[in-house]
């Protein structure tokens, strides 16, 4: 299987355009059967349906076919075929299986010195610069003076290396983009800004003019911020009016409810006349459980035993007990 070389972009997309399709040749674009053919003859299976030319220039045109293999889906089989001007035969250049434009293909190779991402590094793990990092430029030297070495120091010189004005440009630049710049979705939301809050550290240095450290435990605790970053913790927000909960009476369900009830025989039936002593109230009970005795405790007899006990004339005066063993005489029965 060889390689096609300098094939134009629309094989590989597997779509040309159509002022691409009019630069094609007529005996370059009719050659269609001769470059299926080459592919048979050349051992190769899966050739399918025909997809279209591309030109490569004036003597040369690539025909596509769709790759029917295993493995393979949305490749396309790519035959190149040339012709010598004002010549009448296509002969065959090359031939190639090329990813479509939904192929399943392998990521890009990366280097592996360029695999490393940030977040990678982990705990005992060792990445040190690569060599000319320009990240990186050379710092103060120790003279062996203990005042100069001191004084250097304490202004940050005391070290072998410190970061150049690309890599200082670079951090800006990366930290302005991220999370906690000032075109952040939580920076666009906030009242205000870091360069106003309290709780804003800015750095030392040159980057002290648009960068600094969140202070406040409940923000952006101990990441670099944009002075133009901010949130809904800054040092100046106050709640709005009336905000919170209202303010209810507690309720103890634990309490006793005190109810008034109506007086007693208040809403007693007619049955209680006016008037009527304790012993009609006593007839009235005796009277009840003797249609109870009789099965007409359904009937409104029942009722009448309900009103005896709301008047509770029974239970108050102790009459119905002095008078459940005294005789009641019946209605007399007519014919």
């Amino acid at each position: 299987m060889g390689s096609v070389s300098g094939v134009p972009s629309s094989v590989a997309s597997g779509s040309a355009s159509a002022s691409t399709e009019q630069l094609v040749q007529p005996r370059l674009a009719d050659a269609v059967d001769v470059a299926r053919a080459a592919l048979l003859d050349a051992g190769e299976t899966g050739v399918g349906a025909y997809l279209g030319v591309a030109a490569e220039d004036d003597c040369a045109a690539t025909h596509r076919f769709a790759a029917d293999l295993p493995g393979y889906r949305g490749w396309q089989w790519a035959v190149v075929v040339a012709a010598a001007p004002g010549s009448d035969r296509v002969t065959v250049s090359e031939l190639a299986l090329l990813p479509g434009p939904d192929a399943l293909v392998a990521p890009r190779w990366v280097p592996w010195n360029e695999r490393i991402r940030p977040g990678d590094l982990g705990p005992g793990d060792l990445l040190a610069p690569p060599a000319g990092d320009p990240r990186l430029v050379p710092g103060y030297v120790a003279t062996g003076d203990p005042e100069i070495d001191e004084t250097a120091g304490e202004i940050g010189l005391g070290r072998k290396q410190v970061m150049s004005l690309e890599g200082r440009l670079e951090a800006a630049q990366r930290w302005h983009d991220g999370d906690y710049g000032p075109e952040s979705e939580m920076a666009k939301a906030a009242p205000s800004t870091c360069r106003l809050c309290g709780f804003y550290l800015p750095l030392a240095g040159s980057l002290r003019a648009a960068f600094g450290v969140c202070g406040n435990e409940f923000a952006a605790d101990g990441h670099v911020v944009h002075s133009g970053y901010g949130c809904g913790a800054h040092s100046d927000t106050t709640l709005p009016t009336g905000a919170g909960s209202p303010v209810h009476e507690p309720y103890d369900d634990s309490a006793v409810e005190v109810v008034a009830l109506p007086p007693a025989g208040e809403g007693a039936p007619a049955q209680a006349r006016p008037g009527a002593d304790d012993r009609d109230g006593a007839s009235v009970v005796v009277g009840s459980e003797a249609a109870a005795e009789n099965g007409t405790a359904g009937t409104g007899t029942a009722e009448t035993t309900g009103t005896a006990e709301t008047t509770g004339t029974a239970e108050t005066t102790g009459t119905a007990e002095s008078t459940e063993t005294a005789a009641v005489e019946p209605p007399e029965q007519t014919d």
